[in-house]
């Protein structure tokens, strides 16, 4: 032990975190495991030009269908980047990172397409979530590439509460279609750098 730090342990995580740190095409058993154990992940997409989102994602709201495929369903918000990003280039990456003592960060990469409501596939991909009111679109990653890195510069952190049970869903289950609609036409059209969403099917 020197000043507080426990030098062995310190190594042996060292050790480990290169063994985890790799690169694959697919997701592997464990990292399939350890991505449905998360409860946060991270979403970042950008177009061609403009800026570059990264959002939070929570609640039961993503599935991995299988090594190549993973599919996760977006809520309303308050913006609409991710769907017009995909809409102007389909690349996507998703990250998974370990809040609890043994640290791991996986980063998944790949090309995504939307799947509004008014689609025929939405009735088969929707029945993959519990209902959530305010769904807004699914998108379906086919995998690229998977990495995975030791994760050792995030904090050990505490879920207290799911807040979206409490305070997302209530918001848009208080909401009638039209009145939804109505808050996708003010705030969701468009992004922040006048990228079409899609959320309509004459905006698609």
């Amino acid at each position: 032990m020197t000043d507080g730090i426990d030098v062995d342990a310190a190594i042996e995580q060292r050790r480990w975190s290169v063994r985890v740190s790799e690169a694959v095409k697919w997701l592997t058993p464990g990292q399939i495991e350890f991505i449905r154990s998360q409860p946060v992940f991270f979403v970042a997409t950008a177009a061609r030009e403009g800026r570059v989102n990264v959002s939070p994602k929570g609640m039961d709201s993503l599935r991995v269908l299988d090594p190549r495929r993973v599919v996760w369903l977006n809520l309303t918000g308050s913006g609409n980047e991710t769907a017009a990003h995909v809409a102007a280039s389909d690349r996507m990456t998703l990250m998974f990172m370990s809040v609890s003592a043994s640290s791991l960060i996986v980063r998944v990469y790949g090309r995504a397409r939307v799947v509004h409501p008014r689609e025929t596939e939405w009735n088969e991909l929707v029945r993959l979530f519990p209902p959530m009111a305010g769904s807004r679109q699914i998108f379906d990653l086919m995998v690229d590439d998977v990495s995975s890195s030791c994760g050792s510069g995030v904090p050990i952190m505490t879920v207290d509460a799911i807040r979206g049970k409490d305070e997302l869903e209530p918001f848009y289950a208080a909401m009638s279609d039209e009145q939804l609609h109505d808050y996708w036409s003010r705030k969701n059209v468009t992004s922040i750098d006048g990228l079409p969403t899609g959320i309509f099917e004459d905006d698609a």
